[in-house]
């Protein structure tokens, strides 16, 4: 990892244009939240070591639901422009003094890492670089009435994308100056550097990298997201625990208070338990004491919610997402129903996923087995995942 580059991804738009009843940034492509796997790239990319969201202020819970288990800087508030939020960004990270910034746009969920990786090196290079690609179709000069006037010659001209780059201490000083002269007009970063005096480079983009701005481009990546993750696999896990001397169980992430308490692994959370089981076994990557060993002490007492929360990032970490997961509890007491809404939130938090595709259902054994006598509990579990096709 590098301490000098930092990543600045801008979602304080409200994104009307997309239509739907949220901003753009948190309608769902594939089950997953629009901003997350921008997010999830700069935050796992080895070369960066800060992620810097930018968000409305009005949207604090939605990105909260939307980032979870993400190693990310505490959101800032952007602006009324696109240039006041980056510089937002930006002074967020003045004290941290990166030597290079990229900035994104969350509104670009497809950069590869690849693309990442490019940005750094050009931003290194030459202070001030932005992804373009070549135009592919003919451009017109049309006059008010739609009638063409000319035809442009297209051999110089290209579409510029995100993550632009830059030296940080130019593009703060840039983003400084602007203020200073109250400019706020500059529509990327890049006009704002070439404004500022300063030369800029571009290097390859991606195709895929596209901007969501209309309901039709939502319509288009919905389609192309889903055929990208047409290996569909399922997972199921199993898990049980003995009742002993306490005062609560835990189920589900969810503290329950109860006459007894439970024997096992980590916390002992059997329901959290059975779903890592699932995830893992729907990667076909192990269970959960293979990964987290029951006799390694540094697990004794530990938070189950770091056991899901792994299980998930590997399913990010493969390119996929996951699509539901579904617990059943089994047990006479303590009831699950009450805390029913609680478990699926948790849950959903710590798998980074809307609480939608979580299921939590609970049923006796009518007073049957070691479950019937008030033994222990058992949860059951299934998780469905979507990754990439691959031969392997």
């Amino acid at each position: 990892m590098t301490p000098g580059v930092a990543a600045i991804v801008v979602a304080a738009g409200r994104g009307l244009r997309a239509g739907g009843d949220l901003p753009k940034q948190y309608r769902e492509i594939a089950g997953e939240p629009v901003i997350r796997p921008s997010l999830a790239r700069f935050a796992s990319h080895r070369a960066i070591s800060a992620v810097q969201p930018v968000i409305h202020p009005d949207d604090a819970a939605m990105f909260q639901a939307a980032t979870a288990g993400l190693d990310l800087l505490p959101a800032v508030h952007g602006a009324a422009t696109r240039q006041g939020s980056v510089r937002a960004g930006m002074e967020a990270l003045a004290a941290r003094k990166p030597d290079i910034v990229l900035v994104h746009d969350a509104a670009r969920p497809f950069l590869s890492d690849a693309l990442v990786t490019r940005a750094i090196d050009a931003a290194h290079a030459s202070g001030a670089a932005v992804p373009a690609i070549a135009l592919a179709d003919t451009v017109k000069k049309v006059d008010a009435a739609g009638v063409v006037i000319a035809t442009i010659d297209r051999t110089d001209l290209r579409l510029v994308q995100t993550p632009q780059a830059f030296a940080f201490s130019l593009l703060l000083e840039a983003h400084r100056r602007a203020a200073a002269a109250g400019r706020e007009d500059f529509t990327d970063d890049a006009a704002l550097a070439e404004w500022a005096g300063q030369r800029v480079t571009v290097f390859a983009g991606e195709a895929g990298n596209v901007k969501l701005t209309t309901s039709d481009d939502f319509v288009r990546a919905e389609t192309l997201r889903m055929a990208a993750l047409s290996d569909v696999r399922t997972g199921n896990g199993f898990d049980v625990h003995a009742f002993a001397d306490g005062d609560h169980v835990m189920l589900g992430g969810v503290r329950i208070a109860h006459s007894r308490g439970v024997t096992g692994h980590s916390d002992a959370d059997v329901a959290l338990h059975a779903l890592v089981d699932a995830v893992l076994g729907a990667l076909a990557e192990g269970d959960i004491g293979q990964h987290f060993p029951p006799g390694d002490p540094q697990w004794r007492g530990a938070s189950s919610d770091r056991f899901l929360a792994f299980a998930s990032e590997r399913v990010r970490a493969r390119g996929g997402v996951i699509a539901h997961l579904d617990v059943t509890i089994v047990c006479e007491a303590p009831r699950v129903s009450p805390h029913r809404d609680a478990m699926r939130a948790r849950i959903a938090a710590i798998a980074g996923i809307p609480v939608t595709r979580v299921a939590v259902k609970a049923t006796t054994s009518e007073k049957l087995g070691f479950t019937g006598r008030s033994e222990g509990i058992i949860a059951m579990a299934t998780a469905t995942v979507r990754l990439p096709w691959s031969a392997s």
